[in-house]
């Protein structure tokens, strides 16, 4: 199993940024990818972004795409999230989580992780 620590997240105003990370332990090595995804108040969790432990692939949700970068330092056993140009809708509870071998890269969903941590929030003010 893989354990999962999110850090970083808080407050901002729309159109700022912010840097959220993932610290892992344990069974890193069953996993092919680690990646993001959020879920706010009422609804369903949604997909965020991903990248392979070689960091060599990522694949981002459309609503993101362009102002989200995800990134790893395999020496850390880190994912980062860095967040640009912030939405109020980007307002969600952050989770991190690993993604197994065998999963459909360009059709990942929320569905497809497989451990995740406790969580962090991040709150965009308009």
């Amino acid at each position: 199993q893989v354990h999962l620590v999110e850090f970083g997240g808080g407050l901002v105003q729309a159109w700022g940024s912010l840097r959220v990370s993932c610290a892992a332990s344990g069974r890193t090595f069953s996993s092919y990818a680690m990646g993001w995804f959020r879920q706010a108040p009422g609804k369903e969790r949604e997909f965020v972004a991903a990248i392979s432990w070689s960091g060599g692939s990522t694949y981002y949700a459309d609503s993101v795409k362009g102002r989200f970068t995800i990134t790893i330092d395999n020496a850390k056993n880190t994912v980062y999230l860095q967040m640009n140009s912030l939405k109020p809708e980007d307002t969600a509870v952050y989770y991190c989580g690993d993604i197994p071998y065998g999963s459909s890269w360009y059709t990942l969903s929320a569905a497809d992780f497989r451990s995740w941590g406790q969580g962090t929030q991040v709150t965009v003010s308009s």
